[in-house]
């Protein structure tokens, strides 16, 4: 596997940001990996700076009030994710069922004898 050539971007995120993401992440119903996507970080970054801020390296002062559009997308969001999975699974059994009908049909369907009478053996 070949090396990526070049310097590494490191991000810097403000105090504000961090504070703000685990702000997020402590609401109830909302979770880690849904705000650090919404945020296009890494999940594991977020639950780095949680730690954080229970430790008091992450600023407490200065907590603004979260915005309750964020809130309601974030929790929106989960809510689409569950409906989605939801549908993807009633999708795919659909198929399935689609599938076993016709095989079912195509066997019990006379291929062999079009005149519709049976063969009598004698």
């Amino acid at each position: 596997m070949a090396r990526i050539v070049g310097p590494r971007k490191i991000h810097r995120y403000s105090e504000e940001f961090k504070a703000t993401a685990v702000r997020l992440s402590l609401i109830p119903g909302v979770q880690v990996q849904d705000v650090a996507e919404a945020l296009v970080i890494h999940p594991y970054m977020l639950s780095r700076w949680r730690k954080e801020y229970r430790e008091g390296f992450i600023a407490h002062d200065g907590e603004s009030e979260l915005d309750s559009g964020m809130i309601s997308d974030l929790k929106r969001l989960r809510e689409l994710e569950r409906e989605h999975a939801r549908l993807k699974v009633e999708h795919d059994l659909l198929k399935k069922a689609i599938r076993f009908c016709s095989e079912q049909k195509s066997k019990s369907s006379p291929s062999s004898n079009r005149t519709g009478k049976t063969k009598v053996s004698q």
